[in-house]
């Protein structure tokens, strides 16, 4: 086998995407010994036409679950029902034996919901990197 072509994309087909997944699973599978990694999601649907309208998704891997998107349309915001997700994501978390979460939230997003519900911030990227100056202070 030759050098390896390396490129970047913004439209990566499928099996690309599982390609790596299931390289990082099977390589923290042979480091630690577990193999414990589930996807997860808590769906918000409208009950008379199955639409999706927002939820969370995520995973739960190595006794963490992980927190990829959680969304709900305006209109749903503050009602309770991302309350609930949460709540039952956590929940479902736990069942699987998770003692820990992660997710990324920006500023705009909703950090305060998330710490409200008792998330700490562990980290934080006080301004954004601006192309063509990545690692640079």
């Amino acid at each position: 086998m030759g050098e390896p072509t390396v490129f970047v994309t913004d439209a990566p087909e499928r099996q690309t995407l599982e390609a790596i997944a299931n390289g990082l699973r099977d390589f923290n599978e042979e480091v630690t010994g577990i193999s414990d990694h589930r996807p997860l999601a808590v769906v918000a649907q409208d009950p008379s036409t199955g639409e999706t309208l927002g939820g969370a998704a995520g995973r739960t891997s190595l006794g963490l679950l992980f927190l990829d998107l959680f969304y709900l349309p305006q209109r749903l915001r503050g009602s309770g029902l991302g309350s609930r997700i949460l709540a039952m994501a956590e929940e479902e978390g736990r069942s699987r034996g998770c003692r820990a979460a992660v997710l990324y939230t920006i500023s705009f997003q909703a950090p305060g919901f998330y710490e409200r519900h008792g998330w700490r911030i562990f980290g934080e990227v006080s301004r954004a990197i601006r192309p063509g100056r990545v690692g640079s202070s």
